[in-house]
């Protein structure tokens, strides 16, 4: 991970509201990472179910995005639910499903063995 010099984190600011609506106005679609942004471990993480919400009511379109492969996208639907966030599972790309999708485009036929987690 890249990292900012100290002394341009101490040159940075906190985001001001006009500068946070002018943000989500001009957006039509926001790519949220799961763990450590939407939920940290089993337990949603403040802010996140009513962002989602806003966001929703304005009209923007939303995609949720993990590296682990462990969960199908009907088991990370189950993991948002049981958090109480209303998602459907073709909103979830885990990297595992990209790798599905990705095969399925170039016409792969074979099976496939993945290892790892």
């Amino acid at each position: 991970r890249a990292r900012l010099p100290v002394h341009a984190m101490a040159q940075s600011k906190k985001a001001e509201d006009a500068d946070k609506l002018e943000l989500i106005n001009k957006t039509k679609c926001f790519i949220f990472d799961c763990d450590g942004v939407i939920w940290r471990g089993d337990s949603v993480i403040d802010g996140v179910p009513e962002t989602l919400e806003m966001l929703r009511k304005l009209g923007k379109k939303l995609f949720f995005v993990t590296n682990n492969s462990t969960k199908s996208r009907a088991g990370y639907l189950k993991k948002f639910t049981s958090l109480g966030l209303n998602i459907d599972a073709e909103e979830v790309y885990s990297s595992s499903y990209a790798a599905a999708a990705y095969l399925e485009s170039i016409g792969f036929k074979k099976k496939v063995y993945l290892i790892g987690e």
